[in-house]
C-alpha cells in the first residue's frame, strides 16, 4: 500500500528533529526516518499520534496513492 507523506515538512514547521518527534509519538528516530522516506507505513495509532503532535489532520500528512499494477 503506497503512502506518500508530508511528515518531514510538517515536522520542520514545528521545529522538531526526528528524535524529538519520535519521543513525542512513542517511536524511535529511526521509525520517523523510515516513515519520512516512505519505507515504512505506520499503524493508524502512530498516524493519529503524529497528527495530534503536528496539529494536522491525518489526511494532510498521509496520502494514499494507488499502484497502477494492483
Amino acid at each position: 500500500m503506497p503512502l506518500e507523506n508530508n511528515l518531514k515538512e510538517f515536522r520542520n514547521d514545528k521545529g522538531l528533529n526526528q528524535a524529538d518527534l519520535g519521543a513525542l509519538v512513542g517511536v524511535s528516530r529511526q521509525t520517523i526516518s523510515l516513515i519520512e522516506r516512505g519505507d515504512y507505513n505506520p499503524s493508524i495509532t502512530v498516524c493519529l499520534k503524529l497528527a495530534k503532535v503536528l496539529d494536522r489532520k491525518v489526511e494532510e500528512i498521509f496520502t494514499y496513492v494507488e499502484d497502477e499494477n494492483e
